[in-house]
């Protein structure tokens, strides 16, 4: 299962959803994180039609988004994301 952050550098709500998603994934030992900076990776960012961030996105192991928040998604909805993509 992967977790994927799109971010900014100056953006307080992305230093939120790091929090978030690191808790995540303490929680869950199967999750990988991949953070993505939206100003040095357009190509990931234009790829997942990222449009503002925070944005996070949970897939399942075969890749398919089972998942995205915009902004900062609480705890609980990552987690019942991560339940759904194992």
């Amino acid at each position: 299962m992967l977790l994927e952050l799109y971010t900014s550098a100056f953006c307080e709500p992305c230093m939120q959803t790091r929090a978030v998603v690191a808790e995540a994934a303490r929680l869950v030992p199967d999750a990988e994180v991949a953070e993505y900076d939206v100003a040095t990776d357009m190509d990931a960012a234009e790829a997942e039609d990222i449009r503002s961030t925070p944005t996070m996105i949970v897939r399942s192991a075969n890749g398919a988004e089972v998942f995205r928040a915009v902004g900062v998604p609480t705890l609980a909805q990552v987690l019942v994301a991560a339940a759904k993509a194992l």
